[in-house]
């Protein structure tokens, strides 16, 4: 990975994955933590660019979906701004973690994890049992632990069982 610095701003680039989405992937986490503040008028383009090292349309790539996102407004003959809206923020940040929670939840369900194996791990870490449900180990979860969810229950997209 590559630590490239533009103003109080620092990315890390890894150049075997699309640049503009980690741009718009790591602003964007910066602007849902408060680490580029309201209203704050965040680098050109060609500042942005040369900074990262990159192609100008890279960055207006990231700043164009910002923008579609919410994040970012521009301003005729002053540049591109981070919105002023708390509420907007608040509201990426929420559908951010659903979008992200329902990646997980999808990802360990394709590796034949239950939504009970998923809450284990997730309460006791390495200690849960490795494998997940009905793949020869004893399910019996530590004791303590209520089950409230049937082994053979397989996790759903947005965390429904079926």
């Amino acid at each position: 990975m590559d630590e490239r610095k533009v103003g109080a701003l620092s990315f890390r680039l890894d150049l075997s994955q699309p640049i503009y989405e980690q741009i718009l992937e790591q602003m964007s986490g910066a602007v849902v933590r408060g680490e580029i503040a309201l209203g704050e008028k965040i680098p050109s383009v060609r500042e942005m660019a040369q900074a990262l090292k990159v192609t100008p349309n890279t960055v207006m790539h990231a700043y164009q979906e910002m923008e579609r996102n919410g994040l970012t407004e521009t301003r005729r003959g002053q540049g591109t701004f981070i919105t002023t809206s708390q509420t907007r923020v608040e509201e990426f940040k929420a559908d951010l973690a659903t979008r992200l929670v329902d990646e997980f939840l999808t990802k360990m369900r394709d590796l034949g994890y239950s939504l009970e194996d998923v809450r284990l791990r997730l309460t006791h870490g390495s200690t849960a049992n490795a494998a997940p449900s009905g793949v020869g180990t004893d399910n019996a979860p530590p004791s303590g632990v209520g089950t409230d969810v049937e082994d053979d229950t397989k996790v759903e997209k947005g965390g429904a069982s079926r």
